[in-house]
């Protein structure tokens, strides 16, 4: 199993969209690229204070589905044109972010920016950026849209 961490908003959706992906387990939301250390809670993180993104992070079998699918999930599921919002969600906890765990999910993650882009009239903003410490959100975020149907 390897290791994936995306932002692409509000963790709700996508914490649904890639537990539903085949090959994909243990999608956990949470809070990376923080600019405070230790705990971090939602409630600080809407309040722009420690730079946190909404992510969500997962482990895959590379032999079910490859890095580059992810990927392409990844940018078919949101806007990565957008710097802080997606939709009507605005602050710099929505924005898009790669977490790349290794050197070759860096050039996989660029590469694959460079052919979406293609798809888009306007930039893509997608930060890619080395994986950090992942803070685990509340339980009540984990499964939200799992749990409300």
């Amino acid at each position: 199993m390897e290791k994936a961490t995306f932002a692409m908003g509000c963790f709700w959706s996508p914490d649904k969209l890639f537990s539903e992906t085949q090959g994909v387990k243990n999608v956990i939301v949470g809070y990376t690229i923080c600019k405070k250390d230790g705990k971090v809670t939602y409630e600080q993180v809407c309040s722009g204070e420690t730079g946190c993104a909404e992510s969500v992070t997962m482990e895959f079998d590379p032999k079910i589905i490859s890095y580059d699918k992810l990927l392409d999930v990844f940018f078919a599921n949101h806007n990565p044109t957008t710097s802080d919002r997606q939709g009507p969600d605005v602050g710099s906890q929505y924005r898009s972010a790669i977490m790349y765990h290794s050197e070759e999910q860096k050039k996989k993650a660029i590469a694959s920016m460079e052919r979406w882009q293609k798809n888009f009239n306007s930039p893509i903003v997608t930060e890619i950026v080395s994986a950090s410490e992942f803070h685990k959100a509340e339980e009540y975020h984990q499964k939200y849209y799992m749990k409300k149907t």
